[in-house]
């Protein structure tokens, strides 16, 4: 859920936005991963949100039972209005 120190969580990005792509290209079939944008803060959360999007993968995920409903909704609201499911 985190950004551990052996595992920052912008290089597990992309890394799985290259693993996707990568897929992509050897099968031509559509892929995704659920990027985990759970994080301690709500704008933590968004930065999260916003680097998925300029990935441009399509679909993130978020943990409402530990980012709590409130950023739940407002995470919905963004993937909403930015093209992300």
């Amino acid at each position: 859920v985190n950004s551990q120190p052996f595992m920052r969580w912008r290089d597990r990005f992309l890394f799985c936005a290259e693993a996707i792509y990568k897929a992509q290209a050897e099968t031509g079939e559509i892929k995704g991963h659920y990027l985990n944008t759970t994080a301690g803060t709500y704008e933590e959360m968004i930065k999260r949100a916003v680097f998925a999007r300029e990935l441009g993968v399509p679909i993130i995920m978020h943990d409402y039972l530990t980012g709590g409903f409130t950023a739940n909704t407002s995470l919905a609201h963004y993937c909403r209005n930015n093209g992300l499911l």
